[in-house]
């Protein structure tokens, strides 16, 4: 078989020209395609790792400030708790204290009350006693109370001894007319009475001594001699102030007599 060789190198410039034509208008286009398309997607590949990094930093700014407001947040609550508590106990302390001021108020009120009642108990009592000793003596002795209380008056002056007397004496002769001694007595003295009176203290202490008679209510059915601080005294007061001593003593018994 022949070989045609101007076929041949016309078959190999064409081969030559297609390759060239070829590479100079489809393959580079293709590569400078294939490039720009690579350059590309490399471009959006930085700026997605541009976008997750900066993703990441806000997110991680955001978890900051979360902590942030978090420790906020937790800072705050235990201020408010410690407040509450501090205002609470104030509070609380304010209600003992008003409490507990209500409290003595109402009991002082309660003892101020007992007293003044027990205290108009006792005057009546004394009072009434005084009604019934003198309708006593009077039926039965045909005497006065009022005779009756300076005879033991007397009595217990008399019957002085001791201490007392020696105070008592000192007290009286230190009395003068601008400065008498004080006799009291619930009722008015009559002169007769006034007069033993006066001769029994004169007896008793050897000189006249000054006096300035005065009535006074508070000395329930009695008579009582007071000088420079010394003070001789009876009345029906005395008995029931001891009855009520004793009365408040020994309860069970005086409910048991």
């Amino acid at each position: 078989m022949l070989i045609d060789w101007f076929t041949v190198g016309a078959q190999l410039l064409n081969f030559i020209i297609l390759v060239y034509l070829m590479k100079r208008f489809l393959y580079q286009p293709v590569l400078d395609a294939i490039a720009a398309r690579e350059a590309k997607i490399a471009t959006e590949l930085a700026d997605a790792a541009a976008t997750k990094a900066k993703a990441h930093q806000q997110q991680a700014e955001f978890e900051q400030k979360n902590q942030t407001f978090d420790e906020q947040r937790a800072a705050l609550l235990s201020e408010a708790t410690e407040a509450a508590n501090t205002e609470r106990e104030r509070l609380l302390a304010e209600a003992r204290k008003a409490a507990e001021g209500a409290s003595a108020a109402r009991a002082k009120t309660l003892q101020a009350d007992t007293q003044a009642l027990h205290a108009e108990i006792v005057r009546k009592t004394q009072h009434q006693v005084f009604e019934i000793a003198r309708r006593v003596l009077a039926d039965l002795a045909d005497v006065s109370l009022e005779q009756r209380a300076c005879a033991v008056f007397i009595q217990r002056l008399q019957a002085v001894d001791g201490a007392t007397l020696a105070a008592l004496s000192t007290a009286l002769k230190a009395t003068s007319a601008e400065a008498p001694a004080l006799l009291r007595s619930a009722f008015a003295l009559p002169a007769e009475q006034l007069a033993t009176i006066q001769a029994a203290l004169d007896e008793t202490f050897g000189q006249p001594i000054a006096l300035k008679v005065e009535t006074a209510p508070d000395v329930v059915s009695g008579i009582e001699l007071s000088a420079q601080g010394q003070k001789l005294a009876w009345s029906i007061a005395d008995y029931l102030t001891s009855l009520s001593a004793t009365l408040n003593e020994h309860p069970a018994e005086m409910g048991a007599a």
